[in-house]
Order: structure tokens, then sequence, then C-alpha cells
């Protein structure tokens, strides 16, 4: 497993509670680590002779000023707060001084970008905002045939554990940069499965938390029904140091022991990927933990319709809403889009069109007169139909997420995915979801969920925690086969 830049790999796949202790030990400097990551970003991101992960949007202009005022900080005493000089990266659908903050878009290049109130939060804590990561663009509402991890503004980021494989979406850039060891911290967003996706097939950890409990102000919309940002790491502890940041919360002090349940038509329908769950549910319940196991809603047809319905609603208003808001001159509306994107074919057509812009533009926004009805009804559908009914008694649903990662493919775009219906069924809910890698299948990772009510983040951490630690007793590493991703 020989990596393909060792001078950085010491520092690149330490984790962020290991790294605290080392800046406060003077074991090492926020100067050395940023420029060691800036090192193996510039070897290992864009050269395609060597591993060409296409991971990065935009890098800090500043960030290696920022780390050395941090490190005179921490010698003088005067620490910001429980982040204090370390780097994250955050993904490019969040604004932030000095990066890009296009989504993928060449639509909104040129626009100025200001700090959201996630990355006010990240320097309040003493984050050094690296830089921001690639996605799929418009976080993956914009076609029916695309290819996730591809944008206009960035190429297609590349799983690190085999490069022709997807890195999922829409968090794609966030997912791979984790893997490769490019931060410590990462910031991702979700609608529906959008952390949990990349997370899964990049072999990382990936949270995201209940709608609301961290801001979007500043974040380019899909729905603020379903959106959320929120960590990814190679650590589920590494998750919670950077949610307590990112939400303005701090872990009670005790946890009452939450009880597990296994819903058995929660699955990815890969029959590999399946098994290997279910092997591992019984060694977590050899461990000791306690895990029911029933039969849950699953969603149909209508539903999915329903769901995909409101999406496209609240996607017309709040993305123009955002667009109108945004400083700059541009783009100011979802029809502006599609005519700004139709005069660029050549840039933005080169491999899928945006069918979604199309249909959020045929609904005329959330004004529509069947808006309402439908957005409520797949709400209570989510909730009282198979959320509550199938948890009962129990604290948190535990399932598969996706099969491995597929082959990516820019000009057929994605094929049919095998994944867990549980995810959509949070999303609409608004429930949070923690992702962590549990085990490999042929030498790709994959993922398992955990799904709890609203505002249980700390339970899930800490259950995950747990869970992480069976997987790391039966040989989870968390670190790619370079030597098979090199040969792409």
């Amino acid at each position: 497993m020989h990596d393909p830049h060792p001078e950085s790999e010491a520092l690149a796949y330490r984790n962020a509670t290991a790294l605290v202790t080392d800046l406060e030990q003077g074991l090492v400097t926020s100067e050395e680590l940023v420029s060691t990551l800036l090192a193996r970003i510039a070897a290992l991101d864009l050269d395609d002779d060597l591993a060409g992960v296409h991971a990065i949007a935009g890098l800090s202009a500043d960030v290696l000023e920022v780390a050395r005022e941090r490190d005179r900080e921490r010698a003088a005493g005067h620490l910001h707060g429980p982040l204090h000089g370390l780097p994250v990266l955050i993904k490019d659908n969040i604004e932030a001084l000095g990066l890009p903050g296009l989504a993928g878009a060449t639509a909104l290049r040129g626009r100025p970008t200001r700090d959201a109130a996630l990355v006010t939060n990240l320097r309040e804590a003493g984050a050094i905002i690296l830089g921001s990561t690639n996605l799929s663009q418009w976080a993956n509402l914009r076609s029916t045939k695309s290819a996730s991890g591809y944008s206009a503004t960035g190429g297609l980021v590349a799983n690190p554990w085999a490069r022709e494989r997807s890195a999922g979406g829409s968090s794609s850039g966030s997912g791979a940069a984790a893997a490769a060891g490019f931060a410590p911290l990462l910031v991702g967003t979700e609608t529906d499965g959008s952390i949990t996706c990349p997370a899964a097939l990049n072999g990382v950890v990936g949270l995201k938390p209940t709608v609301g409990n961290v801001s979007r102000d500043g974040v380019v919309p899909i729905s603020h029904r379903q959106d959320s940002p929120g960590p990814m790491t190679r650590l589920v502890a590494d998750a919670a140091l950077l949610y307590a940041a990112l939400s303005g919360q701090s872990a009670p002090e005790t946890l009452p022991t939450p009880r597990l349940v296994e819903p058995t038509t929660w699955i990815t329908g890969h029959i590999a990927t399946d098994n290997l769950f279910k092997e591992f549910v019984e060694a977590l319940r050899t461990s000791g933990l306690s895990i029911a196991a029933r039969p849950f809603a699953t969603p149909g047809l209508d539903e999915g319709n329903d769901e995909q319905y409101a999406l496209l609603c609240e996607f017309y208003d709040d993305l123009g809403s955002y667009l109108r808001g945004r400083a700059g001159e541009g783009v100011r509306s979802i029809d502006d889009v599609i005519a700004f994107e139709n005069a660029n074919a050549e840039i933005e057509h080169r491999y899928s069109s945006h069918e979604h812009f199309l249909a959020a533009q045929a609904t005329g926004g959330m004004s529509a007169p069947d808006y309402v009805e439908r957005r409520d009804r797949v709400t209570r559908w989510a909730i009282e139909t198979a959320l509550e009914p199938g948890l009962g008694e129990d604290d948190i649903i535990i399932s598969p997420a996706y099969a491995p990662a597929w082959k990516s493919d820019l000009v057929l775009g994605d094929p049919s995915v095998w994944f867990n219906p549980g995810i959509s069924v949070s999303a609409v809910a608004g429930w949070p979801i923690l992702t962590i890698p549990f085990a490999l299948l042929q030498g790709l990772p994959l993922g398992l969920t955990l799904i709890g009510r609203p505002n249980s983040e700390w339970s899930l951490l800490a259950v995950g925690e747990q869970i992480e630690a069976v997987a790391r007793e039966r040989g989870w590493t968390g670190r790619p086969d370079w030597s098979r991703s090199m040969r792409g």
C-alpha cells in the first residue's frame, strides 16, 4: 500500500483529534502542517500521471500567512477555540472570502464571495480555511444523465481507492480529499445523499445533521427543507469535533444508551454488499450492541415523485432568491441560468444538459397549486409511515449505505445505483444521518448509515465510535490502496 507522496504521508493521515495534541505539545506547527498538505495537493490532485484526484476547486491565497498567525497566537497563549490551527476544506457551493464558491458552474464566475455563516464559525473556532473542493455541478440537481463528481469548473473527481471509479456526489471532492489525505477536516452538504454517498464510496465518515442545526446562509441552495451542511472526516471523533464548531453545540456530559434497530427491508439490493453488512451487524451484536430487526415501510414511485416535485419547486424559488442576493453581476434566476448555459453550450452541455433546471422552471416554484399538498404528503409518509412506526421504542436505525463505487462515465452518466432507500426517507424528514466505513469489497470501501430522530447527532456520534472500533478490530484501516488507484 505504497503512498505516492511518502514525504507527506504521516501528517496527511494524522487525524484531527491527534493533531490537536501535536499542536499543543509543539510536535508540529500549523505552518508545517499546511505546507505539507499544500505539497501533497500539488503532487496528487492535478498530476494525472501520478494520481489526478481533481478534488480541489481552489486554495486560499493567504493560507500560509493565516497558519503563521495561528502559530504566533498559540505561542502567546491566545487560542481562538477547539480548531485552532487546524486546516479545513469546504465544498465549493459554500461561500468563503477568496475562494470560488461556484457550485461547479461557470454561470457564477466573477461573482464575489463572502464568508458563509458556517465559515465564520470555523474561523472563530481557530480553523484555517485551506481551500474548497470540487463537486457535482449545482450539487447534482442539474441533469438526469450526468456523472457524479463532474463540474464544468473542476472536471471529474476521481476516487482515491480506484481512479476509474466514482467519488459519488454531490460532495465528491470533500469525500475524495478526505480519503486522499488532503485535510483532516472537510465540510460537505447534503439534500438527499450528497454527504452519505461520497462518504460511503470514499471510505470516510460523513454526518448530515438535522436540517437547521448548521447554518445554510451563504450556501448555494437546493431546498430550505432538506439542505444541511455537515462534517466529512476520516474518524468519527473528528466529525464530532467539526460538528461542534459548525453547529455551536457541545456534546452533553452524559447520553442515554440508545437502542438500535436493523430495518430488514432497507438494503442496497446489491447481494455482496448486503451480505457483508449482515455479517458486520452480527459482529456488532457479538461486541455487545443490542440490535433489533424488523421490516420498515419502503418508499415507492408515488413517494419518489412527490419528493422530486417538491424539491424542484423549492429549487426554483430558493436558488433564485440566493442568486438575487449574491453580490456581483450575473444570473439572478433559474431562467437566467438556463439561458446562460444554452449560450455557453460548448462548456456547459459538453456531457449532459440541464433537465432538472427545465423541470424546476416548469413548476413555477412553491406557488404551484399542488406544491404544499405533495410536500406535506411525502413528509407525513416519511415520518408517520416509515420512520416512527419502524423505530417504535428504539432510537437509531442501522443499515447499509451504497454498493461499492461504480465506474465513472462522462458520456453516459451514472448507471443505476444500488443504495439504501432509507437515505431518502431521512432526507425528506430532515432527520440526521451518519455514515461510517466498515469493510472492503474487492478493494472498494463500504459504508453503513445510522439514522436518528431530530437533534440526536451526539447519540449517533457516540454509537458511531463504538461501531468504528469494531470495524477497526476487523481490519479496517481507512487508507486507500494507492497502487490500485494509480493503475486507474
